[in-house]
């Protein structure tokens, strides 16, 4: 599980990256100031800018719900390739999510990514409750 845990850190980081570059060549374009930032408001912001800070903000939403289940198959000593797998998949499916919101943003892509990373989600839990209490 740790494995996993460490490529959506990576996934998350590279995120970031993408994020702040987006907003540092706003800045040197002109077309958002150094004191948009502040409060992030006032100004027209440019749809990649949009995109990746909504990108980045995305990657502390459902994956904490991964990241927690994670950690408590860890905490628990419990080893379960089911669990591994579906872990995998949700890294695939949250990787896939991000790449087609940072490129060419179809609005139904994103969703199928979405939604089959959140039902990762909800099979590791069930695993995991399975592999606690049966």
């Amino acid at each position: 599980m740790l494995l996993p845990v460490f490529a959506m850190v990576v996934l998350t980081l590279i995120v970031g990256a993408i994020a702040f570059q987006a907003r540092v060549q706003s800045v040197k374009q002109g077309t958002l100031t150094m004191a948009y930032f502040k409060s992030m408001s006032g100004e027209s912001v440019p749809n990649r800018v949009l995109i990746t800070t909504r990108n980045l903000n995305n990657q502390f939403e459902i994956p904490m719900l991964f990241y927690v289940v994670c950690l408590a198959y860890l905490a628990l000593g419990i080893e379960s390739a089911s669990g591994a797998v579906i872990a995998w998949l949700f890294v695939f499916f949250r990787a896939a999510h991000a790449y087609v919101h940072l490129t060419y943003n179809r609005v139904t892509h994103r969703m199928l990514a979405f939604w089959l990373a959140l039902m990762c989600v909800v099979a590791l839990w069930l695993v995991l409750i399975v592999a606690v209490y049966f």
